[in-house]
């Protein structure tokens, strides 16, 4: 439950359409009628639904406030039922020796087959019990962006599947080759696909440009450094190429060679300095989804007078960390789709790959 405590991992998506008159009643109405309603011996593969941030049985929301200030506070639950492949196994081998016997058949024709899977199928999942997954949902209804705490596709297409049934709104994810300043340049669609990893070997060069110390105005800059971890590669799917560094020198100086050879940073671990805030995360570059980031620590008490302080800074300081990244990649596509480009960013960052 990373918006409550801990690291909070997450993707984001844009929210599309208008949203209605009599908002809140509106939300209220929808999010109770598609809220998660468990089911005794269901068959059901997959059950999903809204519950409560901060309480997970609460799935009538009667105690739960999800309403908080410009912010929609909830959980999506998915209840899976898993069949073991041994046990089905099992159970399927019994099946048949059983039907065998009690029909004097010598043999199982396909069509029977099948129809003794079903019914062992049915028979396990009745008697199963369901594994409840939940992620948190925190929707910033006047920015139009909802930060959700899972980085599978499969979990994320539930969630704009649930997330447009119930509120009748379509979701986009956050893509950074979808901006303005590149949708009108004459580029390829595989150079705009690999924005973000340009933009994140850009940020490592910056980084150690001025030790740390990033320009995004001129009157504003931020410390960023690339910690442990970083991946850079070459490619796409089957064809694609790999090398990770860990932070040791002589392995860095790996990670400049992959560069001079083509490859682009794909993900890196970041620590992130703004404003007397501090932040550690990995980002990755194709998607702009962040990985374990850890909050700066607050000292704030919750009162009766103000029981969700704490979980509004800390939105607060996820939504400040987000803020900045997407401030350093359009302050690096100003550069990059300007004469800045050729004329002396990549001559600085040329250099600095030649740097032993």
């Amino acid at each position: 439950m990373g918006l409550l405590k801990g690291s909070f991992t997450f993707a984001r998506f844009h929210v599309d359409g208008q949203l209605p008159q009599a908002f809140l009643n509106f939300i209220s109405s929808r999010i109770k009628t598609n809220s998660y309603r468990d089911a005794l011996k269901s068959t059901e593969e997959k059950r999903l639904g809204w519950v409560s941030l901060t309480d997970v049985l609460d799935t009538d929301f009667e105690k739960a406030n999800y309403a908080l200030g410009d912010y929609l506070i909830f959980s999506l639950r998915i209840d899976r039922k898993l069949i073991p492949p041994k046990l089905m196994k099992v159970k399927l081998m019994e099946e048949e020796r059983r039907f065998l016997a009690e029909s004097g058949k010598n043999r199982i024709n396909k069509a029977m087959a099948g129809g003794i899977k079903d019914k062992v199928k049915l028979e396990l999942l009745t008697r199963l019990d369901a594994i409840p997954s939940f992620y948190d949902v925190c929707w910033a209804v006047g920015q139009k962006t909802i930060y959700f705490s899972s980085l599978a596709d499969k979990v994320a297409d539930d969630f704009v599947d649930l997330f447009k049934k119930t509120f009748a709104l379509n979701l986009r994810r956050f893509m950074p080759q979808e901006n303005n300043l590149i949708t009108k340049e004459p580029e390829s669609t595989e150079a705009a696909s690999l924005i973000g990893r340009e933009f994140l070997t850009w940020l490592w060069f910056k980084s150690e440009e001025r030790n740390g110390r990033i320009k995004m105005s001129d009157t504003e800059e931020v410390e960023l450094h690339f910690l442990k971890r970083i991946a850079l590669e070459a490619g796409e799917g089957e064809y694609s190429q790999g090398v990770v560094c860990h932070g040791i020198h002589a392995e860095l100086k790996e990670g400049k060679e992959a560069i001079r050879q083509g490859k682009k940073v794909k993900e890196a671990g970041i620590r992130l300095i703004h404003n007397q805030n501090e932040w550690e995360f990995t980002l990755k570059a194709d998607s702009f989804h962040f990985q374990s980031l850890k909050l700066p620590v607050i000292d704030w008490q919750d009162t009766p007078e103000d029981p969700s302080g704490s979980l509004l800074e800390r939105i607060y300081l996820i939504e400040n960390a987000v803020k900045t990244i997407d401030s350093l990649y359009e302050s690096f596509l100003q550069i990059r789709y300007s004469p800045q480009w050729e004329g002396k960013e990549t001559k600085l960052l040329t250099k600095w790959l030649e740097q032993k």
